[in-house]
Order: structure tokens, then sequence, then C-alpha cells
């Protein structure tokens, strides 16, 4: 069931509407000023005290140029010299919460995020990452999952041989789109044999998995051309590919202003082209993972999502959602038990925490029971297609027609229109459903009641 996607344009247009990706629930929407570092300090000492397995997020801001579409927290530079400020105070924090943690806490995924991380010198990058294995434990056998974003025009095979060198064993490699025309509109020039440079270089140097993402949507785009961009990319074989939409919201991203509205394909158009990426993987054997991600059979991902083992949190889906995530740099999110926090979104204010030796957090959320609950169902649907009753209520404690009464109707429909298979046992979402996961799990998402609706939030498609 898990290999097929039944395609209903009607049902797609029916329940397209506006909320979140769940990488975390709650979302970070949510996220408040009354948590701040004393409360991660306190969680940091239970994690330590049971001992977990951590997951660190590594936020470097900063990129040469300005993509048009991203949204993305980063810094804008062509001075190379700006980043020491930044990595002196990221240095900091990290010794900082190094002190609470144990020596036997096992550090299982690492993940450089950005921005550009390649945009620092490979001095700084043999710097930053002997002050983590220096602070933190890291898996030093290779059986780590340790990742990191690559800008193909920031990184040629020497870059690829110095990552691998330190450690790194994964990459995510951003394309978007590889039209000439359509690259020029977003201020993204990136040709084929770039991308495929860095892929052949991962390959020789025997990477466990390379990652590609595309977005579907942007201007100039039309399905003919990201039809074009798939089989390019299916054609590279990297082990799993994400396919996201483009939203445009010019009045909160800045970037997105330099893009003509005029040049953005209409309705019909953008869900060709998410047709044809969902078509044109599929039947080259990609497995659909879930929330825009695909992946080979024998990826990890797919493996986990057979077992029942995989998880989705702030890194994404993942193997590791029973670690311990801790984001260092500015705007990083943590989650360490029922604890999120996030560090400041602004440069400015991150390393001014830093420098009165103090922790950057800015906002979090300490989950209630509620959260928990619906954490857990909404876990359940988005990683596994299905949820079995009587399991949720034996973890859970609770009885689960009861405690979810107000979204019986609205699952009543979806079962109607062949969204979701509903019975006394359990939930199991049918082929027409498999792209609507996401407005399922919206169902049982408490923030969603009209007195506790976002106002920032996009698309499903």
């Amino acid at each position: 069931m898990l290999d097929v996607i039944r395609w209903n344009t009607d049902l797609i247009r029916r329940y397209d509407q506006t909320g979140p990706r769940y990488t975390s629930y709650p979302t970070a929407l949510q996220f408040n000023d009354k948590v701040g570092s004393f409360d991660l300090l306190h969680a940091l000492r239970s994690s330590r005290q049971a001992n977990r397995p951590l997951s660190l997020y590594v936020h470097l801001p900063f990129c040469a140029n300005a993509c048009h579409y991203c949204v993305r927290n980063r810094v804008i530079t062509k001075d190379r010299g700006c980043t020491l400020p930044y990595l002196e105070r990221l240095e900091k924090e990290i010794e900082m919460i190094a002190c609470h943690i144990g020596p036997d806490q096992v550090v299982e995924q690492l993940h450089f995020g950005g921005g550009t991380p390649t945009f620092l010198s490979h001095d700084e990058l043999r710097h930053l990452m002997a002050h983590l294995r220096k602070h933190f434990n890291l898996q030093d056998d290779d059986h780590g999952d340790f990742s990191i974003e690559i800008d193909p025009r920031e990184a040629d095979w020497s870059t690829m041989g110095l990552l691998r060198e330190l450690g790194f064993n994964r990459i995510s490699i951003g394309v978007q789109a590889l039209n000439p025309e359509v690259q020029r509109a977003i201020n993204r020039m990136q040709t084929l044999e770039q991308t495929e440079t860095i892929i052949e270089a991962a390959r020789t140097l025997q990477y466990h998995s390379i990652n590609i993402d595309l977005l579907y949507g942007l201007p100039l785009q039309t399905p003919e051309r990201f039809a074009q961009t798939v089989k390019n990319v299916v054609a590279m074989q990297p082990d799993r590919v994400s396919l996201f939409s483009y939203t445009h919201s010019p009045e909160r991203f800045q970037g997105q202003r330099r893009i003509n509205a005029a040049d953005l394909p209409c309705e019909a158009d953008k869900l060709a082209m998410l047709q044809n990426g969902v078509e044109g993987l599929t039947q080259s054997g990609y497995r659909y993972i879930g929330m825009d991600h695909f992946a080979l059979p024998d990826d990890e991902l797919a493996m986990a999502q057979e077992d029942g083992t995989l998880t989705r949190n702030f890194q994404g889906y993942t193997t590791h959602g029973h670690c311990d995530l801790i984001g260092l740099g500015m705007s990083s999110i943590s989650q360490i038990g029922d604890l999120y926090c996030q560090n400041h979104s602004d440069i400015n204010l991150y390393q001014k925490s830093l420098d009165q030796k103090q922790l950057a957090t800015a906002r979090g959320l300490r989950c209630n029971e509620d959260d928990r609950i619906r954490r857990q169902v909404i876990q359940n649907l988005i990683c596994e297609f299905e949820l079995h009753f009587k399991e949720i209520e034996r973890s859970l404690g609770i009885d689960f027609k009861e405690y979810f009464q107000s979204a019986w109707p609205a699952l009543e429909q979806m079962a109607s229109d062949d969204i979701i298979q509903l019975s006394d046992d359990g939930i199991a979402v049918l082929p027409a459903g498999l792209l609507l996961v996401r407005a399922l799990c919206m169902q049982f998402d408490h923030y969603l009641l009209p007195e506790h609706r976002p106002q920032r939030v996009s698309q499903v498609f």
C-alpha cells in the first residue's frame, strides 16, 4: 500500500488548506517567551540523569547570495571574515551546554544547516568540528548519522573530501530547479554539472546517503520544465528526494518581493507539477515516506517506516527520534523530553546573550498531557499512515473515540471520501489519502480550533 499513491485532483483541491508541517507538535507557532534558559538547563539535567542519546543541530546562517524564494534564517554577505564573531559565540554556547551533558551521552546524529554551512573556510570547519568533539561524545565509528547541507556553488571535490574526513557521511543538496530561466527568476544560477560533480564526489568518497531538495510552484516554472528537472534528478539516483511546495509570502519574507507574482504558475499548473513529481519519482522506484519526502526502498527511512521505527522532529523524518535534540546557533530549536526551546533568531541578540555568559534561549513551550497525547497520534499518522486505537488507548490511558469526539465528523467525511479507512479498530490511510496525511493530522491539532488558530501557516500544496 505504501508504494501506491492514487492521484485525485478533486480531493487534493478540496483538502488544500493552510496548516503546519508537523516537524513538532505543538508547532513552533505556539512557542512563547515564558520558557527560558533555566528551563533548558533543567531539561538537560534530566536528560543527563536518564543518559539519553543526543542529536545535535548546528545553525550556520551565512550565504554569499540571496535566493529570492528562501525563508531560512540567514545572513547575506560577501565578507568571509564576518563568520569569526559568530563562531566565537557558537563555541561559547557549545561549552556552556556541554557542562550539563553527561560524558556517556553519545551523539548519534549531527546536522549542519543554514544558510550555507560550506560558506565557512576549511580551517573554520575543522576548528568547529574539533570543538564539538572536544565537548560532546560524538559517535566515532562512521555509524553515526552526520549530515550537512551542501550548495553545489559553494563546494567542490576538496570540500567533499574535507567533510568526509571530519566525519560527515550524509549530504543534502539544495537544487530547487534546473531550468536556467527559473533559476534566473529566483537568483540561483546552478548548473546540472555542478550538482552532478558533488554527487560523483559523494559516491566516490563513500558517503552513506544523498538527499536532493526540489521546489515546485516557482516563477516561470511550467509542468514540462519541472518534469524535466525531476527526470534529471532521477538520473542522478539520490537516495532521498524532498519535493516542497513554494509558498509566496512577500509580506513575510523580504527576498520574495523580488519575485514577480505575475510569473508564478497558476493553481492547475502547480498541481500538474506535483503530479509530475510524484509519478516521476514513484515510477522510478522511490517510496513515498510522507510529507514531501521520497526515498529508495533500501534507504534507512524507507526501512524504518516498514518496521514502525520512523519518527519526525525538527530534523525532519528520522530514525533518531529516541534522541534528545540540542539546537546550537541562532534560531536553532531544541527538543529535550517534553520541552521545546528556541534561540534568538536575531544574530545580534544571540551574540549579546553569550557575551553576557547567558544561553540564548528566547522562547519555547513545555508540553502538557493533552499535547503529549495529540503528539503521539500525529506521529503515528504522519510516519506510519495508520493508527490502532487499542494501542493508543493502552499507552496513553484514554478512550480514543471519547477523547477525539469533536474530530469524528471530519474523520467520517474523510472515510466517505476514501481518504482513510475508519473502523472500530483504527485508522488506515488509503492510496488517495497518502498525499493528504497533513490534512488528516490537522483534525487532531488542538491549536487549530478557532480560538487558537495561528496566522502564519502554509498551504498543504
